[in-house]
């Protein structure tokens, strides 16, 4: 039996969006849906982040104490400041975007020009920031030493301020093979050698009586516990293992190794995007130069290429603001 579907005014127009979905073209859309994605992507990130923290709350590094640094001002304390330049770079950059895709719309091929070019520079600074501060956390100021059970000591004087490994250290000769590949089937290249050995640290440590020992822990103050000398001297020649300098992703002069882990990757992968939007900004320079949009009659290659950048520098916001000074 022949079944016959009546037609209906309706029919044909359930979706009734036509190419144009929410007014959107098919590539801002598709830049909307990626940016979704990827901030549940950051969003997680952020959230064990923020878990591991307060699971050791009691032993976390203060990021006051840790980004201190600024380019070309060595040993001035100045903390967060290049951090909150950084962050200042890039959201200018955001700005100056908003510029451009404005003069696109008013079909400004010059305006374009300049205000993207200007974009690109800020990215550029962004990120060559960023690689120098990986580069100082990397290297570390002034080294510590780690227990057997993987704990930090740092060192100060009686007056509370921090002591570096190269200003009490006793030099003490010694002869040490260094494995070669020509030494036999057995050659296995060694780990990064530190500047100085647990036991000329300990040295050292034990001939300056000045000195104590503070432990990654807060006390009940929020403030990190200082041993007494004769708490620091146990320590170090009881529970002392080894010599770290700066930070890795096993070792951490600051304190927990955690935090390193999470400056590498939340840093890391922001700046993959950031890079990556600089790269794609400058195609889109050089296509708005030789007039590739001017022909087209619109910009919104440009319009879509700042929808990525306005997400990458909110992403920095929340990563400034959770990681850096909360």
């Amino acid at each position: 039996m022949d079944t016959t579907v009546a037609k209906t005014g309706t029919e044909g127009k359930t979706w009734g969006g036509g190419n144009k979905p929410l007014n959107a073209s098919y590539g801002k859309m598709m830049m909307w849906f990626f940016i979704v994605s990827d901030a549940l992507t950051f969003s997680g990130f952020v959230a064990a982040y923020g878990f591991s923290r307060f699971k050791f709350i009691d032993a976390w590094p203060i990021a006051d104490e840790v980004f201190t640094h600024v380019p070309f001002l060595h040993g001035v304390p100045a903390p967060m400041y290049y951090v909150a330049f950084m962050t200042f770079i890039l959201i200018f950059s955001s700005v100056t975007m908003v510029l451009a895709v404005d003069a696109g719309h008013k079909m400004q091929k010059n305006k374009v020009i300049w205000y993207m070019f200007a974009t690109i520079i800020g990215g550029a600074i962004f990120v060559g920031s960023q690689a120098w501060e990986w580069a100082t956390f990397i290297k570390g100021d002034y080294g510590a030493v780690e227990t057997k059970g993987g704990k930090i000591l740092q060192f100060l004087d009686t007056e509370g301020n921090r002591v570096a490994l190269a200003d009490f250290t006793e030099h003490i000769p010694s002869a040490r093979e260094v494995h070669l590949e020509k030494n036999g089937v057995w050659y296995d290249a060694e780990e990064t050698q530190t500047t100085f050995t647990f036991e000329e640290v300990k040295a050292g440590f034990l001939a300056n009586d000045n000195l104590l020992v503070r432990t990654q822990y807060y006390d009940e103050n929020g403030e990190p516990t200082v041993l007494s000398r004769e708490e620091s001297v146990a320590k170090i020649v009881n529970d002392g293992k080894l010599v770290v300098e700066g930070a890795n992703l096993k070792h951490n002069e600051y304190g927990h190794p955690l935090f390193a882990d999470f400056f590498f990757f939340i840093t890391g992968f922001h700046g993959f995007h950031v890079f990556t939007g600089v790269l794609i900004n400058i195609i889109i320079f050089f296509n708005v130069v030789i007039g590739t949009y001017e022909r087209r009659g619109s910009y919104e290659m440009v319009e879509k290429v700042g929808l990525y950048w306005h997400f990458v520098d909110l992403v920095w916001v929340f990563v400034f603001t959770f990681f850096y000074l909360v």
